[in-house]
């Protein structure tokens, strides 16, 4: 296994430093945000790093106007940034006077929505850009189809995929599922009991890849379905949940209106239900939406400038993941089997939505032509162009 993996969106966090007075790494909790950021100002005698979890590093901004002052002319990098959140008015105080590009490089483990004061108070004046798990394409492939398996089967949280085993693995993520319920939730200030959030992702778990029911998952812990909007909100918005929305064309066809859900990162996914090694993924009912879940993951999170939903009509024509971008509409199919077959239902779909390219996406050894211009494909393959 790598030490040390470059990230695929390095080269934007630089670019973006260059345009822009501040830069937001967002993303979950422990998926490298303060490793890269670390190793991109390692070489620089003109970048100062906070780590506002450290009281040490928190005390130097009891005075945030004298700090920034004292490092002017340097990039400073704040970690754990929602940890102070009224720092932000001194930022843009400081971005004002100055002027310059690339004066502040922050770390957050909540989405712009939760810390709002970024949003609101450096609105013009920051760029954001998420970091997530490791991708398929972060990862040395020189043997991609055990890559694939094990980053399938673990999930891309880099102590979880770089752990000596598969038990330490399991255990790690096991530790990552109680911080957040009992330390990450509060620490945003929010006020649910763990306990509750705790079943509500497991019942997530469950569902994965299925239409979400609201009403149906309120029924089961308790509460209105407008609750359940929030904890799904809780957990999309702390980069745990992938929403996919159904993709609604001026067709004159009945169409799915519900979304589908993911849980974003298939260790975790695998962790909540008691998966610990690739034969028990075998053998659980899961496996086929779960590599479905890792696929998506893996090309929506790579490909950020494409819209992403799914396709399903009331007749059944399906397709797992349509891409839009411009006048550009790409479909994927995906399929957890070695020699994948798809229906009627997948031509169907083409036809419906005039498809200008198309994949079956499964876990082959090489890359190979179905039929109608249509190839089947391993995901670390899969080229859009």
């Amino acid at each position: 296994m790598q030490s040390y993996v470059p990230r695929a969106i390095t080269e934007k966090i630089q670019f973006k430093l260059r345009t822009m007075p501040a830069v937001a790494i967002l993303g979950p909790r422990q998926c490298g945000k303060t490793t890269l950021a670390q190793e991109m100002i390692a070489d620089s005698d003109r970048a100062v790093y906070l780590d506002l979890e450290r009281r040490a590093d928190l005390n130097k901004l009891r005075d945030p106007e004298a700090f920034f002052n004292l490092n002017a002319d340097k990039l400073i990098c704040l970690d754990e940034i929602q940890r102070l959140p009224e720092v932000f008015a001194e930022m843009r105080s400081k971005i004002d006077r100055h002027g310059d590009t690339g004066q502040f490089l922050i770390l957050g483990s909540a989405s712009p929505d939760l810390i709002k004061q970024t949003s609101e108070t450096l609105a013009g004046r920051i760029a954001f850009i998420e970091l997530t798990p490791f991708l398929l394409k972060e990862i040395n492939v020189a043997e991609p189809l055990q890559i694939q398996r094990t980053l399938w089967l673990r999930g891309g949280f880099p102590r979880s995929f770089l752990a000596d085993n598969e038990i330490n693995s399991y255990e790690w993520r096991l530790d990552f599922v109680r911080t957040f319920l009992e330390r990450d939730i509060p620490q945003l200030g929010i006020n649910i009991p763990a306990r509750r959030i705790e079943r509500f992702w497991q019942m997530c778990a469950h569902i994965h890849g299925q239409l979400l029911n609201r009403s149906s998952l309120g029924e089961s812990l308790g509460v209105s379905h407008h609750t359940v909007n929030s904890y799904v909100a809780l957990l999309e918005q702390t980069y745990l949940l992938r929403v996919l929305e159904p993709y609604h064309a001026n067709l004159k066809k009945r169409l799915v209106k519900s979304p589908k859900i993911y849980l974003r990162d298939t260790g975790l996914l695998h962790a909540l239900l008691d998966i610990k090694t690739h034969n028990d993924l075998l053998g659980h009912p899961v496996y086929g939406a779960s590599w479905e879940g890792f696929v998506i993951e893996n090309i929506a999170a790579a490909h950020p400038d494409w819209k992403q939903y799914f396709y399903r009509s009331a007749s059944g024509a399906e397709i797992d993941l349509v891409l839009e971008k411009g006048r550009q509409r790409l479909a994927i199919e995906i399929k957890a089997s070695t020699s994948p077959e798809v229906k009627r239902s997948f031509w169907n779909a083409l036809n419906d939505l005039q498809i200008d390219k198309a994949w079956i996406v499964a876990p082959v050894e090489s890359a190979y032509p179905y039929k109608h211009g249509v190839q089947v494909v391993s995901p670390h393959m899969l080229d859009l162009n």
